[in-house]
């Protein structure tokens, strides 16, 4: 650099609000302390591993600051450009303001001249000699606002593109960038036709009712209007909360998207108010969902009610379409099978709809008395992902004095129904026949009370299989009081099968969960090379869950519901219950992507574990997985005075 050309940067700094005003011997003694250099086109100025300690100020020219990717050469990604004047290095201001950093960063941005530039390096002693003047700070502050503002920008852009091109992005959206808001509300006691008015005039088809306090109270539809008033003329006027749906299902505004969509499916639901601090911010609907959602994803709810008996195997290709994309996106494994589960619960639903709808095409007539359809297994525990065996029983009500043989008749028919569209859509044939074409897995209530009893009575190591499985029975289909009446029913048969109980925490005294007192190598390298990831630590995790909570009262739920209701019941202690629930997501996220990377592969399907095929970490979290689940099993044996 030549002397003009030198003194002319140098009057260029003097003049840079960071040194504005300062008199020529305290300039030069500041300058003493900073590196002016030039670079070339294409050279870097900062690399990723170089420590932050000052600010830097374009000079001339121009550079970019960009993330080196894994590639270390091609994959590179330019976060922004920096002008003649730009300065970078207020991300780590914070450092030199003295604030704590919990995070260590691993990886830095870089930055890299775009053509021949002069670049003044600043360190943090300048920036402190300066920063008693109220100018310098002033400056500071605003370039960093400014910054703060470029950069929300720019990750709002990228939230954009990846909304537009990923494909399971909104099943992690948040409710509160899909609700409708501000909410329709009214009070509980105002008058249907000031509701009616309200729902037109706001073009809503749904309004939420509220208390005197503001408190959520009841919802109303567009079709409570028309099934509650213009179906009912012969009553006189009513209020809102005459025909309000009370105790609405709600959602959190920092709930996910697939959340939502979950309690749609499984309540059957069309709309959901969004609370915040209890209050009611927002609405969405089903409608705003598959609206927002990609056309690739949810054609798959259109394709569920829409299939026939023909083309149910089309089904199962496309639910495992959305199960890939969310474990390659890694979404937490837990969440993941509740998408899927409610994904198959549809799927299920619509089978038992074509299953009863042949019988009466084949003549056979409608359901002669009220009946309920139960998964077992996964499906019953919400842990399905590839489709597994069927799992399932048939329970109706007991019919008249003398028509118990056209009762049984129609549902040993609609048994076979059941079992035929579920296998034609996937299911696999349950090998110890535990579906509800069997005599022995469907029945009346009384029927079920006797065959409950019976397996108390007769405490088998075959009939303690039997409990097991049925105790993770979940209600899919069918009549709601029934259902309340066979799950009361269940409950007086355990409270009253002491013995049983027993029995079933007999069988994990002689089925340890594998112990843990050796080093990493000596349990992953010498002893052992593999696990069954079901048989040593998802069975005895379920099993225990199930027998402590129906020792106290709990007969159904899946196994994170259970856990919640013993740590109400003071069974278990919060800190415990955060050990079990991590226990259960490591557990189910080694067998989930085990299980699904032998399917792309197109090997044969086993709960087997390869400890060569877990990365160091997954052993490590395994091991502290295993650990909580012998835990589980020990206070298990405890409750029932065998340790």
């Amino acid at each position: 650099m030549n002397q003009l050309e030198n003194k002319d940067l140098f009057e260029q700094i003097h003049k840079h609000p960071l040194f504005q005003g300062v008199l020529d011997s305290e300039f030069t003694s500041l300058m003493e302390k900073c590196t002016l250099k030039h670079y070339n086109k294409s050279e870097k100025v900062l690399y990723s591993k170089t420590p932050r300690e000052g600010l830097l100020l374009i000079l001339t020219g121009m550079a970019e600051v960009y993330v080196q990717g894994d590639d270390g050469l091609f994959q590179q990604e330019v976060l922004e450009v920096l002008q003649t004047g730009d300065m970078i290095g207020f991300s780590s201001l914070a450092d030199f303001l003295g604030e704590p950093n919990p995070h260590v960063a691993k990886y830095t941005v870089e930055v890299r001249a775009v053509e021949d530039s002069y670049c003044l390096k600043i360190p943090y002693s300048v920036v402190e000699a300066r920063w008693d003047d109220e100018t310098v700070r002033d400056f500071v502050l605003r370039q960093v606002a400014v910054r703060l503002r470029d950069i929300y920008g720019s990750l709002a852009e990228q939230v954009k593109l990846a909304n537009q091109w990923g494909e399971s992005d909104p099943f992690i959206r948040r409710i509160q960038d899909l609700m409708n808001e501000p909410v329709v509300s009214v009070v509980k006691d105002e008058s249907i036709q000031i509701v009616a008015k309200k729902m037109v005039e706001q073009r809503a088809s749904s309004v939420v009712v509220n208390d005197f306090d503001g408190t959520l109270i009841g919802i109303i539809t567009e079709k409570d209007i028309v099934q509650r008033v213009v179906a009912n003329l012969s009553k006189g006027p009513l209020l809102a909360k005459d025909i309000m749906t009370t105790n609405p299902i709600t959602i959190s505004r920092y709930g996910y998207y697939y959340e939502a969509m979950s309690s749609f499916l499984l309540n059957g639901i069309k709309h959901l108010p969004v609370e915040e601090d209890g209050k009611v911010v927002g609405m969405v609907t089903l409608s705003d969902l598959l609206r927002k959602k990609n056309r690739g994803s949810m054609e798959i709810l259109q394709k569920i009610e829409q299939s026939a008996f023909s083309n149910l195997p089309t089904v199962k290709s496309a639910i495992y379409d959305v199960l890939g994309q969310l474990i390659n996106d890694e979404i937490p494994t837990v969440h993941t099978l509740e998408i899927i589960t409610k994904l198959y619960d549809r799927l299920v639903n619509h089978c038992l709809d074509l299953a009863v709808a042949s019988l009466a095409a084949k003549g056979k007539g409608k359901p002669p008395v009220p009946f309920c359809w139960f998964t077992m297994g996964s499906s019953g525990r919400g842990e399905q992902f590839l489709l597994t065996d069927q799992d399932h029983f048939l329970v109706y009500d007991n019919p008249d004095s003398g028509d118990s043989e056209r009762v049984e008749e129609y549902f040993a028919l609609l048994g076979q129904e059941i079992v035929d569209h579920l296998h034609k859509a996937g299911y696999k044939l349950c090998i110890g026949k535990m579906m509800a074409n069997e005599e022995n897995w469907r029945g009346t209530l009384k029927t079920w009370q006797e065959r409950l009893r019976g397996w108390a009575l007769r405490a088998t190591n075959d009939n303690v299989l039997l409990g097991h499985n049925f105790m993770s029975f979940r209600f899919l289909y069918g009549d709601d009081n029934l259902h309340d009446e066979f799950v009361k029913m269940v409950k007086e048969q355990v409270s009253r099968s002491r013995i049983y109980l027993y029995r079933m925490a007999e069988q994990e005294r002689e089925h340890p969960v594998p112990t843990l007192d050796h080093p990493i190598r000596a349990l992953f390298g010498l002893r052992r090379d593999s696990i069954d990831i079901k048989k040593h630590a998802l069975f005895p995790l379920h099993h225990c869950l199930q027998v402590l909570s129906a020792h106290h009262g709990i007969v159904v739920g899946t196994p994170l519901q259970r856990l919640d209701a013993l740590v109400k019941l003071n069974v278990f202690s919060p800190e415990v219950a955060d050990d079990i629930r991590f226990a259960y997501e490591i557990v189910l996220k080694v067998r989930v992507e085990q299980a699904w990377g032998r399917y792309l592969r197109k090997e044969e399907g086993t709960s087997e574990v390869k400890f060569t095929h877990l990365r160091s970490r997954d052993k490590e979290e395994l091991m502290i997985a295993l650990k909580a689940i012998r835990s589980l099993q020990n206070q298990t044996l405890g409750a029932f005075g065998m340790l």
